[in-house]
């Protein structure tokens, strides 16, 4: 059994003395494993760094079985994500994010936005967008999408402001009005779909507290995981960028 495929280092471990068990997520099978011979040598290493870009040859006698890569460097981007806390943070959030998908189970649209994200990491202006947007595309891929288009009371489109935190479901401004307290703040910038989008400090803060809410009620508390302390990270980074910014700019 062989296949080829690209992918991204998104974790790796020991195994044994010389060899490294790594973890990839490639964007026709998805999120897989495979033993590096010799990873651990100081001419392999360097290419085996989270968020590093492989070109992968997977091979084993069975599909089931474990298997080894062979790899060769594609875009070595760890040293550049590494260079700043904003990067290794955001690097470490995504890759604890993608831990949450079944292994072999392609999802090609995460893997391109979380390609797309780490050639970004520098702009957090940028990065921190395409954060949320991959937030979403990971609920949507795990079967609980947001609906966000339009209101889940009246069918408008008109004024989307907050989401119920029960259905998640958008909700307009004179539906949700009695209600405003118990709903979530809906940042009109995520309702555009453009790349070019852009969000002030407090749409980035109520964006990450309605993905983060999400993401906590139907994966990580049904599934008894532990929360990724490596997003508060991220986001006290984005938090201080962000108040370096407004300070510099008065």
């Amino acid at each position: 059994m062989q296949w080829s495929s690209e992918g991204i280092v998104i974790g790796s471990r020991k195994q044994g003395d010389s060899n490294l068990l790594l973890e990839v997520l490639t964007p026709d099978r998805g999120r897989c494993y495979g033993l590096v011979r010799g990873g651990r040598s100081r001419r392999q290493q360097p290419a085996l760094q989270l968020g590093n870009q492989l070109t992968l040859t997977w091979r084993a006698r069975l599909e089931e079985h474990l298997g080894n890569f062979s790899i060769e460097p594609m875009n070595l981007r760890a040293a550049n994500l590494m260079q700043s806390a904003f990067g290794i943070h955001g690097l470490q959030t995504l890759c604890a994010l993608l831990h949450l998908l079944p292994e072999r189970d392609p999802h090609p649209a995460l893997y391109h936005a979380l390609d797309v994200i780490l050639d970004h990491m520098e702009a957090p202006e940028i990065a921190s967008v395409l954060m949320v947007r991959f937030e979403l595309q990971l609920l949507n891929e795990l079967g609980f999408g947001l609906d966000l288009k339009k209101c889940a009371a009246t069918g408008t489109q008109e004024e989307l402001i907050w989401v119920s935190p029960r259905s998640g479901r958008a909700v307009c401004r004179q539906a949700g009005q009695p209600y405003a307290a118990k709903l979530l703040p809906l940042p009109p910038f995520m309702k555009n779909t453009q790349l070019t989008a852009t969000a002030n400090a407090q749409d980035l803060k109520n964006a990450f507290e309605l993905t983060g809410f999400f993401l906590f009620k139907y994966i990580f508390e049904p599934r008894n995981i532990i929360w990724p302390s490596a997003r508060d990270s991220f986001l006290f980074e984005l938090t201080r960028i962000a108040a370096a910014t407004e300070e510099k700019a008065d």
